[in-house]
């Protein structure tokens, strides 16, 4: 069985930084496309970012694009999410996701795996 791990969320003042991480156990990521996604409280979740098995293509949300950075270490079995210049729009759950897919992944239903979530506060 596949385990995804997030750690590193918290809450942080506008225009601070966090470092998601997300650790995966029971299946080398080497073989899986994957993607982060966040769900404010009464949004739908939405994709911030993806990335393929390789790390050689991602696709950014208009709202992550400039801030955010997704990477993988695939020897390590975890992708990572930074995050700066946070403003108070990006509160939410941040979840990290992994597909049977090689290529890039943008809707949820095509992710196999989820992890628990991890609360993302940015306080204006």
């Amino acid at each position: 069985q596949v385990q995804l791990v997030e750690s590193g969320g918290g809450l942080v003042q506008a225009g601070g930084s966090l470092r998601l991480s997300c650790a995966a156990s029971g299946r080398t990521l080497r073989s899986s496309a994957m993607g982060w996604f966040r769900q404010a409280p009464g949004k739908e979740r939405e994709l911030v970012v993806a990335i393929n098995w390789s790390g050689g293509s991602t696709v950014y949300a208009d709202s992550a694009k400039g801030r955010f950075t997704i990477s993988r270490d695939n020897a390590k079995n975890t992708v990572y999410l930074q995050m700066n210049s946070l403003k108070p729009e990006d509160t939410a759950v941040y979840y990290c996701a992994a597909a049977r897919l090689l290529g890039l992944q943008y809707a949820a239903e095509k992710y196999d795996w989820w992890g628990q979530g991890t609360q993302v506060t940015v306080s204006s």
